[in-house]
């Protein structure tokens, strides 16, 4: 077997890393460093809170396995594998929702709520941009 790269496919490992896709990996580690935040913020006030135990802890442990889906991908993202574009996308797509309710919300998640807006929009845009396609070794749509 041939120690050479094959032609269609570059040894990413060497190829220097984008600043787009680093800051795109910064971004998801951000969001699942915050959805870890959450979790154990309603994991603990559940538990401080008589009242809602139960639910604290099921939307607490719920955040928290969410949280795996923005910081895998963004170790992967890190380490220029193909795979972690995907999980990044569907993890900005799925904040934008949550930044439209916390923007109609009347109490102090205004600023909250324009922030997660921020930061989706700008990972999305970093994340289609054409540079870290290549720089993760994906190819456009092929000719039929």
């Amino acid at each position: 077997m041939s120690s050479e790269q094959s032609p269609e496919r570059p040894d990413t490992s060497e190829t220097p890393r984008p600043r787009r896709l680093a800051y795109a990996a910064a971004l998801c580690g951000l969001e699942g460093a915050g959805l870890v935040a959450a979790g154990v913020y309603l994991l603990i006030r559940g538990a401080v809170d008589g009242n809602s135990t139960e639910t604290g802890a099921t939307a607490g442990v719920t955040l928290i396995a969410l949280a795996l889906i923005p910081l895998i991908a963004a170790r992967g993202l890190l380490r220029q594998k193909s795979w972690s574009r995907g999980p990044g996308i569907i993890t900005q797509i799925i904040a934008l929702p949550v930044a439209y309710t916390l923007l109609k919300s009347e109490n102090g998640l205004i600023p909250a709520g324009i922030v997660l807006a921020v930061v989706a929009v700008t990972g999305l845009v970093l994340l289609v941009n054409p540079a870290t396609a290549k720089a993760l070794d994906i190819t456009g749509p092929r000719d039929a």
